[in-house]
């Protein structure tokens, strides 16, 4: 339970928060609304936890190697970002940028008229999807092409995605034809712009990759110079390395889960109240994970997460081709193999209670 304290204060705020906006503000405020926007609150905070929870599995794995501090950094500074930044300010910037509009020009209009302001956002989401759909992808295929990865869930195909690890950059390889594919199935006026925007999600993916490596190499020599092997400055680098690649893995799940807000409303306010509340829950959930070693414990549910992970990066894909998914069913593919890996788990376990592969 201490674990979700602060989230269940901070969803009590937000909902006090959604009730007096929907209370004073709006055409029909008033009773009525308070309990509209309560209600919609609580179903964006429903579907993006849904949405994000192999997020919350994928982030797990990363944050057991660091200290409490980083992991604090994480639910505090990251949580920040992950609210604010990717939630609220981020939307605002894509249409400023792709609308030629000043950032306070784009806040007014969120709030004054959020019609117009979805309808010029939900016009760019191709590009959205392409940059998001990339970076996923590559997170996917870098767990399923790993030769140091030995446990697998399905046993016979994992080991042969390992053994092609070793062939050069096969998983930028397989992310630029699934872009290619995606490019030629937009419209001719958004090729281009969709073609830059899944570049980009695998040059962020590629560079957060190149920033870790560069950051663990350095800490590595200083370690070996360090006569105590104490944890030494550098060290603190390379989380910084890992703290951006989870910033940027946030920002690619938050971008499907603000554009599906769209759907069921277009009041600004209420999206980010009801997505912060399930960012907060993910953040709660990771910690969680972390330290009841429920990693450890169901050795497949990585294994799932990352399978979600690739399910939702072709959905993405799709989805920016013309494709609609509904989000009730993107969600429900992730819980189903997070499920599954689970059951997977606690068989194994049973069938080899003192081993593991």
């Amino acid at each position: 339970m201490k674990h979700f304290r602060f989230s269940i204060i901070f969803t009590v705020i937000c909902l006090l928060l959604a009730a007096y906006w929907g209370l004073t503000h709006g055409v029909q405020a008033g009773v009525y609304a308070m309990f509209n926007a309560l209600a919609i609150t609580a179903i964006l905070a429903i579907m993006e936890i849904s949405l994000s929870f192999d997020n919350a599995v994928v982030n797990a794995s990363v944050l057991k190697h660091w200290d409490k501090f980083w992991r604090t950094l994480f639910l505090t500074v990251g949580i920040i970002v992950a609210v604010f930044g990717m939630r609220l300010v981020f939307p605002l910037l894509i249409v400023a940028v792709t609308a030629d509009m000043g950032m306070v020009e784009v806040a007014q209009l969120a709030l004054n008229n959020p019609v117009q302001y979805s309808e010029k956002l939900i016009a760019h989401h191709a590009e959205i999807a392409a940059f998001g759909g990339m970076f996923l992808l590559l997170v996917f295929l870098n767990f399923v092409f790993d030769d140091e990865k030995d446990t697998h869930w399905f046993r016979h195909l994992e080991a042969r995605f390992a053994k092609m690890a070793g062939i050069p950059a096969i998983s930028v390889f397989i992310s630029l034809i699934s872009l290619l594919i995606m490019a030629a199935n937009v419209e001719e006026q958004t090729r281009l712009a969709v073609t830059m925007a899944g570049i980009w999600g695998i040059v962020v993916y590629v560079g957060v990759q190149v920033l870790g490596h560069v950051l663990e190499g350095g800490s590595k020599s200083d370690d070996e110079q360090s006569a105590s092997g104490t944890v030494t400055g550098t060290v603190v680098k390379a989380g910084i390395g890992g703290f951006i690649y989870l910033e940027v893995l946030d920002a690619s799940f938050s971008f499907d889960g603000v554009i599906g807000a769209f759907a069921i409303t277009n009041d600004v306010v209420i999206i980010m109240l009801g997505l912060a509340i399930g960012a907060m829950f993910v953040r709660s959930m990771t910690i969680y994970l972390v330290d009841q070693g429920t990693l450890d414990a169901y050795i497949f549910l990585e294994h799932g997460a990352h399978y979600a992970i690739g399910a939702l990066a072709l959905i993405m894909i799709a989805g920016g081709t013309g494709v609609h998914v509904p989000e009730v069913i993107t969600g429900l593919v992730g819980i189903a193999l997070i499920a599954w890996a689970v059951i997977s788990s606690i068989i194994y376990r049973k069938k080899y209670p003192t081993l593991r592969e």
